[in-house]
């Protein structure tokens, strides 16, 4: 099953320093989301939408303030 999800900016995104972009599950568990640094975003989105990894996979690997930073 190939994941929905949707990338939204908002005001933390603007006002940490790290710009993280909230990435919310819109398929598996709808309104469940972690934030994604602008770097890894291209990861994010590639494996959701190809189903090579489920949105569970990001979630459980965030770091501090439930960013995911990278593997």
């Amino acid at each position: 099953m190939s994941s929905s999800m949707i990338f939204v900016t908002d005001d933390i995104t603007i006002s940490n320093q790290e710009h993280p972009i909230m990435c919310l599950d819109l398929s598996e568990q709808v309104g469940k989301y972690f934030r994604v640094i602008p770097a890894e975003i291209w990861g994010v989105e590639n494996n959701l939408s190809i189903a090579n990894m489920d949105f569970y996979e990001f979630a459980k690997s965030v770091g501090p303030g439930g960013i995911f930073r990278g593997f």
